[in-house]
């Protein structure tokens, strides 16, 4: 009986958290109706937004007035994780409601739609010429909350003490300072910060204000969708492709990394071991990409160079934005962009793939591992790192955690390219789309369309999920959903034997 009150009060403080996500998912949806007095012949459309809204907004009133006694407890980062993916669950399966109501789309296309959105990958299966400004408004919207994320910056700032299970199970234990809220609405500060100089940025280089406000919102979210099917090569400008560079890099920085940069703390910055690894990768993959492939395509030497800069950032960062296609690409450039999509971006950012930390962390430890055979026996051998201004030492534990992470995406990767060539497609383009997909990366060689297979569509879905909440927070909270519903039915059907005690 015990066991049970003890799950009812965790599960209660769960269900409260989980309803003030739900009604600040709510307020969320409603944000496209906002350009309605610029449009207003979209009004007729307000009801695909207004319907899912009010069913979180229910949903949440109840959750959080029912279980607000409970809304005060500490949960651990498993329980965090619980409300990490339900939350994320549950607004992906209602945020398809837009999408397959004005755009017609079945069920799997429009959960393809959202859940692309809203893990800021990119890839989609939305013809945008054909689509409104409501339905692209809320495409990018969807990437813009997304990529700050939905249940670590947005609920960190109003849930109080949870705030910490749940930004550290998305894998954001960084905080800017120790206040959990406050953390989180210094990321909100920068974030729309960054938006708001980029939308007056794109609109200077010759964008429209509605253009401007959606490229602004996916780049500083490293998400990538477009209001047109050529993505940002439409304009075809070079001015457009300089706003979009540094907009995409400042999404590719981890929050921490981007709050000293805030603060001019120039030198802290330098010394982050990302920065680095960034460093070196930038200048040679420009450089080959330029030499190896671009030139041979693009004759004017002006294109060549900006094309191979763009899409090294743009896989780098994980955003997807592309001025090219790749069809008349050879395989040096395409395994060139699947590397980069797979290292992908910040630690704590909005970027996906395995993170330039932990591809430093091992650059790292294989220098480390030369330098220990080239000293005595006995000679101890420290490993330090700098995280923001904090220098730490790298242990067992670390190594560990980093190497099953990585065990797993590149594990998950293979699995989902093999998934892509049983559906027919060729194997380099199965690398390809599925490094995009796993990386939230957005980049496409053709495969995402609305014509796919079905088996592709889902191996795809799954691939973003799992690489947006990164493999163990979707694992860890399966497994303890599985063991707390087996504990409470087994205390349930079994009753407890009565003690009998002699006086």
């Amino acid at each position: 009986m015990r066991e049970r009150a003890y799950l009812r009060q965790r599960y209660a403080a769960i269900l409260c958290a989980l309803g003030r996500i739900f009604l600040v998912a709510a307020g969320v949806m409603l944000l496209p109706l906002s350009i309605l007095t610029a449009y207003p012949e979209e009004a007729g459309h307000a009801s695909a937004f207004i319907l899912p809204a009010g069913c979180l907004a229910l949903l949440g009133l109840f959750l959080a007035r029912r279980f607000r006694a409970s809304s005060l407890a500490e949960l651990s980062v498993e329980e965090g994780g619980v409300i990490v993916l339900i939350s994320w669950i549950v607004v992906i399966l209602l945020s398809a409601w837009p999408f397959a109501s004005l755009l017609d789309l079945p069920f799997s296309r429009a959960l393809f739609e959202s859940v692309s959105g809203w893990t800021t990958t990119g890839l989609s299966v939305v013809d945008v010429a054909q689509a409104g400004p409501l339905i692209l408004f809320w495409r990018s919207l969807t990437q813009f909350a997304g990529g700050a994320g939905l249940a670590v910056i947005m609920l960190s700032a109003i849930v109080g003490p949870t705030g910490v299970g749940i930004s550290s199970a998305e894998g954001r234990s960084e905080q800017l300072v120790p206040q959990v809220r406050q953390s989180a609405r210094l990321v909100m500060i920068i974030y729309s910060s960054y938006a708001a100089s980029g939308t007056l940025a794109y609109w200077l280089a010759g964008m429209s204000p509605f253009d401007a406000v959606n490229h602004a919102f996916t780049a500083v979210s490293t998400g990538g969708f477009s209001t047109r099917a050529a993505s940002i090569g439409h304009w075809n400008s070079a001015a457009v492709e300089w706003v979009t560079l540094p907009l995409m890099l400042l999404g590719n920085l981890s929050f921490v990394t981007a709050w000293f940069l805030w603060r001019g703390r120039i030198r802290i910055v330098v010394r982050s071991g990302e920065i680095h690894l960034l460093a070196l990768l930038i200048a040679p993959s420009v450089a080959a990409l330029f030499i190896f492939t671009c030139q041979s395509i693009y004759p004017d030497l002006d294109e060549s160079i900006r094309v191979a800069v763009f899409q090294t950032i743009s896989a780098m960062t994980t955003t997807g934005f592309s001025t090219v296609g790749y069809g008349n690409w050879n395989g040096f450039g395409m395994l060139l962009l699947v590397i980069l999509m797979l290292i992908g971006g910040g630690t704590c950012s909005t970027a996906g793939g395995i993170k330039q930390f932990r591809i430093y962390l091992f650059l790292r430890l294989l220098f480390w591992e030369l330098r220990r055979h080239l000293l005595p026996r006995t000679a101890v051998l420290e490993r330090p790192i700098w995280e923001g201004d904090e220098r730490v030492f790298v242990d067992d534990r670390m190594v560990r955690q980093t190497a099953v992470f990585v065990f797993l995406y590149l594990s998950t990767w293979l699995f989902g390219v093999l998934l892509l060539c049983a559906c027919g497609y060729t194997l380099s383009d199965s690398l390809f789309e599925f490094a995009s997909a796993i990386g939230t990366v957005g980049l496409s060689a053709g495969i995402t369309s609305p014509g796919m297979p079905d088996a592709a569509l889902w191996a795809e879905i799954f691939g973003m999920f799992l690489g947006r909440l990164e493999f163990i927070v979707v694992i860890v909270s399966l497994l303890k959903l599985c063991r707390d519903m087996k504990s409470a039915a087994t205390r349930t059907a079994r009753r407890e034997p009565i003690k009998i005690v002699d006086k």
